[in-house]
Order: C-alpha cells, then structure tokens, then sequence
C-alpha cells in the first residue's frame, strides 16, 4: 500500500514535471512569437515614421533605427527618379520607330547626365554643409547654407539650359547618333535640356532637405514628379484624350513638366512649410563665406560625377560604333534598368552621408563610422539579390520593354554582365557617400579619375575595339572598374582621414 501510494506519487511528480516542461516550452514558444511580432510592429512603425516625416535627431539614439528612419524615404526618392527614364524608355519603345526612339532617349540621357552631375555635385556639397550645421544645432546657419546653393544652382542652370537648346543636334551628331536618330531626336533633346532648371533644383533642393535629415519632403516630391510623368507620357505620345499626339517629343514634355511641378513643391515648403529648414528672402543675398564654402565641397563633387558621367559616355559611344542601332537600343534598356535597381542601394548611401554629416557637427565621428559599416552591410544583401535577378532573369526583364529580337539579346546580354559586379557598387557607394558626407570630395573625386578613366575606358576600349568584342567588351569594362574602385574606397574610409574634414 505504502509502494503503491508512492509509486502514485512519484508518477504523478513526473507527469507534472512533464506538464511544467511543457507549459514552460509553450510559454516560451508564444514570448518568442509575442517578440518577433513586437519587433515586425516596431519596424513598420518606423516605416509608415520614416514616410510621415516625423523629426528625429539622428545624431542620438539607435544607429539602425536612424539609417532605416532616413534610407527608406531617400530609397523611394531615387527609385522614383529613376521612373523618369524608364517610363520614357517603355512608351517610346513602342512606337513604330522603336529602336530610333529608344536610342533617342538614351543618347539624350546619356548627355543630360552631365546636367545631372551638376545637380548631383551641388547637392553633395548642399547636403555637407547642412548636415554639419544641423548637427551642430545651428538651424539658421542650415538655412542661409541652403538658399545660397539654391541661388548658385539656378544661375548655373540658365546657363545650362541655354547651351543645350542651341546644340542639341551637334550633341547628338557628337554621341554617334545616325542621321535619322538626329532628325527625330534634336526637339526631343532641346526640351529635355530647356528643362535643366528644374532638373538641376530637383536634386540640390532634395540634398537641402536630405542634410536636415527630412528625408520624406525629399521623397515626396519626386513622387509628386514622377506620378505627373507617368501619366502625361502616354496621354502626349500617343494623344490620348484631349491630349495633342506628340510622339518621342510628348515623352520630353511630360519629363520637363514632372520636374518643374516637383521643384514647385519643394519650394513652396521650403519657404512656407518647413520646420527644421526655412528659408526667407533675405537668406538670397549673396554670402560669399558660405558660397565658397559650398564650392569647395561642390566642385570636386560636380568633377567627381562628371569623371563618372563622361565614361558611361564614352562607353554608349563604344557602343554605339561597335554595334548597330539595336545595340545601343539593347544597352539604353539594360543601362534604365541597372539604374533603377542601384538607386535603392544609392537610397542608402545617401543615408549614410547625411548621418556622417550630421554626426560629424556633433562631435561623434566614431558613430558616425558606425552608420557607414551598418549600411554597407545592408547594401551587400539587397545589391546579391539583385544580382541573382539578373542573371537569371534578364530575358524576362528586357523583354517587358521591346519585342525586337536583337534589342532583346543586346540587352539582356549586358543586364546580365553588369549585375555581376552589383556587390561591389554597393559597397563602393556606401564608402564614397560616406567621404561626400564628411566633406571630402576630393578623395572620392581621384578614385573616380582612377576608375572610370584610367581603367574603364582604355579597358572597354581594348576589349570592344583592338579585341573586336564590338559591345560585349564595353559591358564587361563595367564591373571590372567598379570592383576597384569599392576596393580604393574602402582603403581610404578606413584610413579614417574623413573625420578631420572642416566644413
């Protein structure tokens, strides 16, 4: 009886043993899920903050949280710039005169991405100098930094703008374009160019917004750009509606009038809405101090992108005498779609520039390395998928845009080596962003010379011409100098020189 009671006992002990363990391992189970939902919430959260807009100070707290608040607004800007080209590209590659038309576009965009180095450099050094006021708490010092660049930026616009109408057509003749591409182009091409004031203040004005850290006004108004674009496009190319049929000429339209209601928004909050930077007309008046200092960080930053610039045109030039009309169709394509799944990685590089910036005027440049080496992590896994997308999707990719069978394996064939080196550019961009961000564009600006003209052009030149690779051998040109050039950045940003820079 004794026996048996204990044996009861006993038995009974384990199996609430047994149910202790169990309810212990399912309470444990739900924590986790309770945690991982947390943590999936909170994300979102910071998501939909990120977008609203909301104001953070990026030189306290989480360093994760501070790159995901400004890169996915700064994502979403670039991804949506990038539109512009590519709703071109997908409504005039349809029309009866596809491969003129496409490669229109791209000869056009290939040149008017020397305006965008313009912009591009100035926005750079915009960018510098607010962030670094802001960080160092002195708002109105970030204001007066942002109307002078803004005043420097129109003038040298005008200037821009003037010079492209006039050659439009011996740009063109310049690029290798034939004798048709020319004739149906050279209005195409002079709208685009009249249109480089809203261009080139669509960049600096978003790179005003960038340094303060408000991203989500930046991102706002290329959404507001790019929807415009999207739907004029179609209705002036083909005349839809009420809409004129323009033809190529309606897709230039839509691209000058997107930019200029875009740039319209953000001056009506910089001046009326804006929080963290206000500017007033007073601000206008030439500061000589703060200009040079915008010109010191903006001029080899302008340098620095035209180096970049002027190789891709070298390189749709190699093309485009290499190959035939279809091959620089082919190239154009696979270049719109290289551009639009990079921007979201640049999304992030921006990111890191502003918080090296901002951190920098805060005295923390040890937080400030640790927001470049988070981001490059994270730019290494987006930019391996895309990888993986091209390589075995291309087809499927390029051929959403044309239906010719040789603009379709030209394309494809370049998409795919280009993505090979997609890694690297991440890694690259992230490092030379970082640089921009302390200031120092003369680093990035000798990597760039380096890279681009002491190694791509002479490569893709002795591949595509002495080894009659005719445009295979432009395309591989690409990842080969990208891949040195993530090296040297690399080199330099850990040499750490960055964060004695004075802006």
């Amino acid at each position: 009886m004794e026996r048996s009671t204990f044996e009861l006992t006993l038995a009974g002990f384990k199996t609430l043993r047994g149910f202790e363990k169990k309810t212990i391992f399912e309470l444990q189970t739900i924590t986790i899920m309770v945690s991982e939902q947390s943590k999936i919430s909170r994300v979102f959260q910071l998501i939909k903050q990120s977008i609203k807009g909301e104001e953070h100070d990026y030189t306290k707290g989480n360093v994760k949280v501070a790159i995901l608040l400004l890169a996915v607004p700064m994502i979403l800007e670039l991804s949506l710039e990038s539109v512009f080209a590519i709703v071109d590209i997908y409504f005039v590659g349809h029309l009866p005169n596809a491969d003129v038309a496409v490669a229109t576009v791209g000869l056009t965009e290939a040149v008017i991405s020397l305006v965008y180095t313009l912009g591009i450099g100035l926005s750079v050094g915009a960018t510098a100098i607010v962030a670094r006021r802001v960080g160092e708490k002195d708002l109105e010092a970030a204001s007066k930094s942002g109307a002078q660049a803004i005043l420097v930026s129109f003038l040298v616009s005008l200037v821009v703008a003037m010079l492209g109408i006039y050659f439009a057509s011996d740009i063109l003749a310049l690029m290798g374009a034939q004798p048709e591409v020319i004739s149906e182009g050279t209005s195409f091409a002079q709208i685009i160019f009249a249109s480089s004031p809203a261009i080139i203040l669509l960049f600096l004005i978003n790179g005003v917004f960038r340094g303060a850290g408000d991203a989500a006004m930046a991102m706002r108004s290329l959404w507001i750009a790019s929807l415009i674009n999207i739907f004029l496009c179609p209705m002036l190319i083909y005349g839809y509606g009420p809409f004129p049929e323009m033809g190529l000429t309606g897709a230039a339209v839509a691209t000058a009038i997107g930019r200029t209601v875009g740039v319209l928004y953000q001056c009506y909050h910089l001046f009326l809405k804006s929080r963290t930077i206000k500017i007033y007309k007073q601000y206008f008046k030439p500061n000589f101090e703060i200009i040079k200092s915008l010109l010191n960080i903006a001029t080899p930053a302008m340098f620095q992108f035209f180096i970049q610039s002027g190789s891709w045109i070298v390189l749709t030039y190699l093309v485009s005498i290499t190959g035939s009309t279809d091959a620089s169709a082919g190239y154009q394509i696979a270049i719109r779609n290289v551009v639009f799944f990079i921007l979201p990685a640049w999304g992030l590089s921006n990111a890191a520039a502003t918080l090296v910036g901002q951190n920098l005027g805060a005295k923390q440049p040890e937080r400030a390395q640790q927001s470049v080496l988070l981001t490059t992590k994270y730019n290494i896994i987006f930019m391996s998928f895309v990888t993986l997308l091209f390589v075995f999707f291309s087809d499927f990719i390029i051929g959403l845009y044309t239906s010719n069978a040789v603009i379709l394996a030209y394309g494809s064939q370049a998409l795919r080596i280009i993505g090979l080196g997609y890694v690297f550019y991440g890694i690259g961009m992230v490092m030379i962003q970082a640089l921009n961000g302390a200031g120092d564009t003369k680093t990035p600006t000798w990597i760039n010379i380096i890279c681009f003209w002491m190694i791509q052009i002479p490569l893709a030149w002795l591949l595509a011409v002495y080894f009659e690779l005719g445009p295979v051998g432009a395309f591989i040109a690409i990842p080969s100098a990208e891949t040195v050039l993530a090296l040297l950045a690399f080199y330099y940003f850990k040499k750490g020189k960055w964060k004695t820079v004075a802006v």
